[in-house]
């Protein structure tokens, strides 16, 4: 009997929890037989390695502070990578890390973001050096490219690249039956930025305060927590923090209304928001700002609601007619379960996923 393909996972940026590593890509990897070696920063996020994996701790990158994570990486994979048929990698951090470290060992990289493009939103970029910080990460995105098989999780990163590379979705597992939005409950998910609309959500919580209850799931980042802390005291919102993506899922079941209010930024502008699906995917009509592929997903889906980029106001009172609409809502909700089931589901996209870091594995790149 053949010994199962053995693939080394390794982030040292995301949070070991994250919903396309842990909750989607690694348990395709397992449901096709391979073994994983989850290499993440378990320690630095207070957290545990997931069961059917091998864990490696690794330190966290944050920040400015991301020198000794690289080097301390590099140390890890040219130990791990020869016992491994693949590596994974998951931040650009890591190609720096890899360089000259895994030997023979096949490295498929997914790209999750437009590397260049994130480094207008790295607020502890400072402002002066962006120009060549940017030049760097698309020459190393370049070198990249010649060397690695490269996987990406959005249609709208192909252009980046010089050559066609495949994709593989940022979709998201679709149940069967979801319940009906019933409630006058609000929720946001994922991580809390600057750039995803931090100072909207809070407004329009604010502005809710009395007429919906607001749960936002997700950690804070870029300073965040003193703004979600502050509309918490108010009784605005409750802020869950981190919460693991399972769990996050069925807590958004039943709510009225699931909420994006990501600005116009490069790195967003084409992106596929994970948190739109997932809402619709569990039954929660959207209201969300109109980035061309959120506007696509709204009008494709009949799913939700557009408002305005910077206007609390306007989502305020999108989000109150649909609360005051149930007719209208729900059927909001049952033409996106419908949507994204037939054209964003994991379910499916899992078998891509796991074909591809296989062929990459045993020699046969992209």
């Amino acid at each position: 009997m053949s010994r199962p393909t053995r693939v080394l996972v390794m982030t040292i940026v995301h949070h070991p929890g994250d919903a396309r590593i842990a909750h989607r890509e690694i348990p395709a990897l397992l449901e096709d037989g391979m073994s994983v070696t989850f290499a993440a920063p378990f320690s630095g996020y207070g957290v545990e390695p997931p069961a059917g994996v091998t864990g490696v701790d690794v330190r966290r990158a944050r920040g400015r502070r991301r020198l000794a994570a690289v080097r301390e990486a590099r140390a890890t994979l040219r130990r791990l990578a020869p016992e491994h048929d693949v590596v994974l990698l998951h931040d650009p951090e890591l190609l720096l890390a890899a360089a000259g470290t895994t030997g023979s060992t096949p490295v498929v990289w997914d790209v999750h973001e437009d590397f260049p493009g994130a480094v207008e939103s790295r607020d502890w970029i400072p402002g002066p050096v962006r120009p060549v910080v940017r030049a760097a990460a698309k020459a190393a995105q370049d070198w990249a490219e010649k060397r690695f098989t490269i996987l990406l999780a959005e249609d709208g990163y192909v252009p980046l690249f010089h050559e066609p590379h495949p994709v593989v979705p940022n979709s998201t597992r679709v149940p069967e039956q979801v319940p009906p939005p019933a409630s006058r409950r609000v929720v946001y998910l994922g991580s809390v930025t600057q750039s995803r609309g931090v100072r909207m959500l809070v407004d329009t919580a604010r502005l809710l305060k009395g007429t919906a209850t607001v749960d936002v799931y997700g950690p804070a980042h870029d300073g965040t927590d003193a703004l979600l802390e502050q509309a918490q005291a108010e009784g605005a919102l409750t802020w869950h923090g981190f919460t693991p993506n399972d769990v996050a899922m069925q807590a958004i079941e039943g709510a009225a209304v699931g909420v994006s209010f990501v600005r116009d930024e490069p790195n967003y502008r084409f992106s596929r928001l994970t948190k739109l699906m997932e809402y619709l995917a569990h039954g929660v009509p959207i209201v969300t700002t109109p980035l061309p592929t959120a506007k696509a997903l709204v009008e494709d889906s009949h799913g939700g609601v557009l408002v305005p980029f910077e206007d609390p106001a306007a989502a305020a009172a999108a989000i109150t007619a649909l609360l005051d609409d149930d007719e209208r809502r729900h059927a909001m909700a049952a033409a996106g379960h419908a949507y994204v089931q037939q054209h964003h589901n994991w379910n499916r996209d899992a078998l891509d996923f796991a074909a591809h870091v296989r062929r990459a594995a045993h020699g046969g790149g992209q």
